[in-house]
């Protein structure tokens, strides 16, 4: 369980896009509070959704093979193949916009003829859910709140670009936690601080640094969103495939 969460939270980590959002508003007016706000929001999601799983369960891990268990299993096995699918989509319209391009037609026209599976949308959920457009960009409604966010904006986006899909692999993952051993509570809580961590990482350095903060930050915004596509593809196929295959073998083991 410690490892795949690690994992997970890793991943949510590196999803790009929050991290993009994030920038904007930590860097707006007033942006330390609004980060702080976006922060605490994005950590009230992840509680929420484990303190649920452990309401359910009870803190107490199904059998390994009760139905339950093999339930478990084969959510985990299917979210993984989720991801591998979404990152072959998204490597397959990456590739064919770069022929676009090169061939000189707009890059943006091969993105807006699909929509992307329930994978990571970005490492997590589907654009609708996440406020983004068939080309995994911010639709304008996202992009004017991004820009300009209320501190219930900040704190509605950190819920609206939660990457859902692998909030919900993490979730599955909870299932196994056994809250007698105090450990458990460790691997918790470092989930969270993992999956949060380039957050937190962005927002003291606004706190301390804010006029080196400001460039350095917008600096790293630009190279993401140069960059996102391969990160996302590489996420998803990477997290996806370990999924799968770790999760078949339990079921098949």
């Amino acid at each position: 369980m410690v490892l795949d969460l690690m994992l997970i939270g890793l991943a949510i980590a590196l999803d790009p896009l929050p991290v993009m959002a994030f920038v904007l508003v930590v860097t707006s007016a007033r942006g330390a509070r609004k980060g702080l706000v976006f922060i605490l929001a994005w950590l009230a999601c992840l509680v929420a959704v484990i303190a649920i799983v452990l309401l359910v369960t009870g803190g107490r891990p199904p059998a390994p093979r009760s139905p339950p268990g093999v339930a478990a299993l084969t959510v985990k096995s299917a979210i993984g193949l989720g991801l591998v699918v979404y990152g072959l989509r998204r490597r397959r319209r990456m590739r064919r916009a770069r022929s676009d391009a090169a061939g000189g037609g707009d890059a943006r026209t091969t993105f807006t003829g699909t929509g992307g599976t329930g994978g990571t949308g970005g490492t997590g959920g589907t654009g609708t859910l996440r406020g983004l457009d068939a080309a995994g960009e911010p639709s304008t409604a996202t992009a004017s709140a991004v820009e300009s966010p209320s501190m219930w904006g900040a704190a509605a986006l950190a819920v609206l670009l939660q990457p859902w899909g692998l909030v919900a692999a993490g979730a599955v993952t909870v299932i196994e936690a056994n809250t007698s051993h105090p450990a458990t509570f460790a691997a918790l809580f470092g989930f969270c601080l993992l999956a949060s961590a380039g957050l937190l990482a962005a927002e003291l350095y606004i706190v301390f640094s804010p006029e080196v903060a400001q460039v350095r930050l917008h600096g790293l915004r630009a190279w993401l969103l140069r960059h996102k596509e391969q990160a996302i593809v590489i996420g998803s196929l990477v997290l996806g495939l370990w999924l799968t295959a770790q999760n078949i073998y339990l079921l098949t083991g």
